[in-house]
Order: structure tokens, then sequence, then C-alpha cells
């Protein structure tokens, strides 16, 4: 036989040290690493950068120029129209005339409600002031007379006739500013902080659900943000702002440009997952996450909303909890054990 056509033998080295051992082994993939990322609660973060967004100069000019342009516009041609009817027809020039006049009355009666909202708003927060400056001086004076302020701003409401006359009849024997401001928070405070807790609870759930079940692209962003504005507007009926539209804007744009300003505007499995049960946002679909986590930001909204339209700030342990809020609210929507 030639060598050509002979076998050849190749050795294999087959010392130890040459095999492969666990350091040559591929890495283990992780489960729980999906490729699709979270959520983040993109409505509520679109709603906040829309709410709290303020035009430049250059856009406040534009529009208050073209708003002056079209009121003067406006005005001239419905004065030659009245003047012109008076001319061809004087009983139906009057009839025009008084439709007029009627919608410039309501036109000013709109304008002094908004104006009287900003002043009911600005009453809170001068109050809220001068809790702040009681507490930080412990003037027992200064904290009393936040009290008589108090029952002035809430006397004509029935629902605060209790706590108004638990404070007037037990503030005489109370000698600490601290202390008298938190009898007021008790007795005159409290049952209005549970019904701001309970809008909160609700504008959080409606939040959730809509963002959860409704597909329609922006429909979460604008529920989110109509959601919202309903409820920091009745958050300040609740504490006696009764604020107006324009003042529920400006409002609202306090309240979230606080939130963007601070960062409080974003939330994640940390803090869903320890309420509603670990691992349980990653078990549920996109949507689903979505809902959980726009809700829980809308709770954040609503306590910053407390914390702004309230007469005094919160002591110790009396701010309301969102994960508290959270839970109440959220978990009546969605099951808490697995699937």
């Amino acid at each position: 036989m030639s060598d050509k056509k002979r076998p050849v033998l190749i050795e294999l080295d087959t010392h130890e040290d040459a095999r492969p051992g666990p350091a040559d082994a591929p890495p283990v993939p992780d489960l729980g690493d999906h490729s699709e990322p979270g959520p983040d609660g993109r409505a509520m973060a679109t709603a906040a950068t829309l709410a709290s967004r303020k035009p430049s100069r250059l856009a406040r000019w534009f529009w208050s120029l073209l708003g002056a342009i079209l009121a003067t516009v406006i005005s001239i041609a419905a004065w030659n129209f009245a003047t012109s009817l008076l001319a061809a027809n004087p009983i139906l020039g009057w009839v025009v005339t008084a439709l007029f006049g009627l919608f410039i009355l309501v036109t000013l009666l709109i304008a002094i409600k908004e104006m009287s909202a900003f002043a009911r708003l600005a009453r809170l927060d001068r109050l809220q002031r001068a809790a702040d400056h009681a507490l930080a001086e412990n003037s027992l004076e200064a904290a009393r007379d936040v009290a008589t302020r108090l029952d002035s701003l809430y006397s004509a409401r029935d629902d605060t006739r209790w706590g108004r006359d638990r404070l007037k009849e037990r503030q005489g024997d109370v000698f600490d500013a601290e202390a008298l401001l938190g009898l007021a928070e008790r007795e005159l405070l409290a049952p209005l902080d549970k019904r701001a807790t309970a809008e909160v609870q609700a504008a959080a759930r409606q939040v959730a659900a809509v963002t959860a079940l409704v597909p329609l692209a922006f429909a979460d962003v604008f529920a989110a943000l109509s959601a919202n504005l309903r409820m920091i507007r009745k958050i300040a009926e609740i504490y006696g702002g009764r604020s107006g539209t324009l003042g529920a804007w400006r409002l609202t744009r306090a309240v979230f440009s606080h939130l963007v300003a601070t960062g409080a505007v974003a939330v994640g499995d940390d803090m869903i997952e320890p309420i509603l049960g670990g691992g349980l946002l990653a078990r549920l679909s996109r949507r689903f996450g979505e809902g959980l986590v726009n809700g829980a930001l809308t709770a954040r909204v609503g306590v910053a909303a407390m914390e702004v339209c309230r007469p005094l700030p919160f002591s110790a342990g009396r701010r309301p909890s969102v994960r508290r809020i959270v839970t109440t609210s959220l978990t009546d929507l969605f099951d808490k054990s697995p699937r």
C-alpha cells in the first residue's frame, strides 16, 4: 500500500488543562431581560409637559395682538351691523342691540367670576404662608390669627360647621402655635382631606382604566390631562378655592411645573411592584402596565395639588401616602395574584 493511501492518525491533546472549564461556558441568558422597554407612564409625562409648558414671550405677544385685533374687528362689525339694522328696521335693530348688550354683560360677569377665583386662590396661598411663618417663629398670636382667618374662610359652609365649633371651643386651652395649628388641622381640615383623597383615588382609577382599555392613539394623553384638570379643580373647590376656568388652568400649570422641576413625574417598578406584588408588572401586558404607572403618577399629582391648595401645610404624619392611594384605587382594577 502506498503512503498516500495509508490512514493518517491525528493525535488529540487530551491534557486536562486543555479541556473547556466553567469559565469557557457561554453566559446564561437573563430571562427577565426584555427587549421591549417597560411601561414608563408616557401619557402622564406628555400631559405634564403640555400642562407645564410656558409660551415664549414672542408667542404671548402674538396671541395678545391677535386677540386685540379680532376683538376690535368684531366690535366694529357688530356696531356697524346694529346701526344699519336700526336704520332699516328699528324694532329688529333694538332686539339685536339688546342681544349684544346681554352678551357683553355675560362676558363681564364671567370676567368678574374669574377674578374672584384668582382672589380666592391667592387667599389660600396667603393663609399657607402665614401658617408657615407662625410655625417658623413659634408665634401663638400669629397662629391664632391663622385660626381666625380659617374660620372666616369656611364660615359660609355647613359641612365645616362642626369642625369650626370644635376649634372655637378648644383653641382657648392651647398655648402653643404648633399645637393650635395641629388642632385646626384635625378638627377643620381632616374631613376635607378625606374628600380630597377620594377625588385623587377616583382620578387615578379613571386614568389607569382608560390607559389600559382604550388603545386609541393620544386617547390616554387626553384622558390623563382632562382627568388631572378636573381633579385639581375639585381639590381646589374642596379647600375653598373655587377656581374658575383660567384659575384651574393656572393652578394646574403650577402643580405640574413643580412636579416636573422636582423630577416627580417619573415612577417605575420600584414603586408599583411593592404595592401590587413583586414581578406582577412584568407579567402584565404593556397597556395594563402603562395604566398602572399613569394611575400612580395621577395619585402623585393629586397629593401635590392637595399641598398647593390646602390652607395649612401638612404636619408630620398627616400627608397622604401616594402608595396607600395607589393601593386603594388601583388594586380594584388589577388582580394581585398572578394568572
